[in-house]
């Protein structure tokens, strides 16, 4: 199969992330409050999630060895089909062992499945055309990411508030069209990624799986000798604590202030992809905005006001303000993220690129694995509400980890003879 060039790779590389994060639409709205609905209390779903992060944290490193190793497909296609078990056992669990176990499962599938489609991404289209500015198409990327989410809440709103199957349970639902999207995902995968350097024969793939240390080694190697890289990775433990205040407990916020599980998780199909939605608006905006004042510095202020938005979920009374909090959360959500990978990518080259991903990564998911837990418990011991501002104020304790990656992209910008990309600019007097 002939390599495809660079559009080619990008409109590929949109059509599979718009098939992967359909799915996780679906699930966003009931994902809490299926497991409250069959019994379980909110210091049980945080230890539920806690195995996600837990899992990630042993594998994330192996698996993107595993990535960078024996390729990205191969690797991608594995995490299908463990994300299909996962949610097949999230489906039919009614105790908090089932739904851990569940959870076990889909840490491999998250472990499996960060960064090899973006590292895949990357290298292809450098690969055709040097030089491209990648903060452009990532925040594409996190545009697709986002409308496919919203897409799949507001389906997901729809399923359960329409409930056109009374034999299904009505908050099981979504979940059951999620598997045969997963399905669709995984086949889209066998046709649409090209990949000239998979192993070929079963000596070649065992080469390549003995080569995952030296791999992971030297990934590591880079993040000690790099203070901004450093510091970017570290950025993920703030972030990763503080996603549960907005994404898990937002639907129980929602649930208090309307006095419904059910008529929580009817609006959260619209509200979530209203989320989802602005959050695509972020995503699409603010390449502009980074281009006159740089990508770090975005990434600073970005951290600072999503943080705010949170408090702001945790303090504000009533379902009009903390959806509009919430709302306001998810475009400096969108908007944040290309620019944290863009800043990655620029410290990274093709060989380490999913080792890098997935070390960010991996500091991310124990993290929120933690803040799942202690948010979960004040929320039990004390209220809800407090356990949102103590989250958005971890968020935006972050933002001063971008100092070293503002003076690297300043550098970058003032060396004599470097060619300057959207987003290196200095200051007009630049995801």
């Amino acid at each position: 199969m002939p390599r495809p060039d660079a559009r080619a790779v990008h409109r590929r590389y949109l059509a599979l992330l718009a098939l992967r994060w359909l799915p996780v639409g679906l699930l966003m709205p009931v994902f809490v409050l299926l497991p409250l609905s069959r019994g379980l209390t909110l210091t049980q779903i945080g230890f539920v999630f806690a195995a996600q992060g837990l899992v990630v944290l042993v594998l994330e490193l192996p698996t993107g060895g595993l990535a960078d190793s024996i390729g990205r497909r191969p690797v991608l296609l594995i995490a299908s089909v463990v994300s299909l078990a996962s949610l097949s056992l999230f489906y039919l669990a009614q105790t908090a062992e089932m739904f851990v176990l569940a959870m076990v499962l889909q840490g491999i599938h998250r472990a499996l499945d960060s960064g090899p489609l973006e590292a895949w991404y990357v290298d292809e289209t450098l690969a055709t055309a040097p030089g491209t500015h990648m903060e452009r198409g990532l925040s594409a990327g996190t545009t697709v990411l986002s409308l496919a989410i919203a897409g799949g809440a507001l389906l997901s709103g729809g399923l359960v508030a329409l409930d056109p199957f009374p034999s299904v349970e009505t908050l099981a639902l979504p979940v059951l069209v999620a598997m045969i999207l997963v399905v669709v995902y995984t086949a889209a995968i066998v046709l649409l990624m090209h990949e000239a350097r998979l192993a070929r024969d079963a000596r070649a793939l065992v080469a390549s799986v003995r080569a995952v240390p030296t791999v992971i080694r030297d990934g590591l190697g880079m993040l000690r000798a790099s203070q901004v890289l450093m510091a970017l990775v570290a950025v993920e433990l703030f972030w990763g604590f503080s996603i549960s205040a907005f994404e898990s407990l937002f639907p129980v916020r929602l649930s208090e202030v309307v006095g419904s599980g059910d008529q929580a998780a009817a609006l959260m199909g619209p509200v979530g992809s209203a989320a989802w939605f602005a959050s695509a608006a972020g995503a699409a905006l603010i390449v502009a905005v980074s281009r006159r004042i740089g990508v770090a510095r975005s990434a600073t202020v970005l951290r600072i006001v999503q943080g705010m938005t949170v408090i702001a979920m945790g303090l504000l009374a009533g379902p009009i303000g903390i959806v509009t909090a919430y709302l306001a959360c998810y475009v400096a959500h969108g908007a944040s993220n290309p620019m944290h990978t863009t800043l990655l990518h620029r410290e990274v080259d093709g060989p380490h690129r999913t080792t890098v991903l997935s070390m960010n990564s991996m500091v991310g998911q124990p993290a929120g694995a933690i803040g799942a837990i202690v948010l979960a418990s004040i929320a039990d011991g004390f209220s809800v509400s407090t356990a949102m501002v103590v989250g958005g104020i971890v968020c935006a304790l972050a933002a001063p980890l971008y100092l070293p990656a503002r003076r690297a992209e300043l550098a970058r910008a003032a060396a004599p003879g470097t060619a300057v990309e959207a987003g290196d600019q200095p200051e007009r007097r630049e995801p």
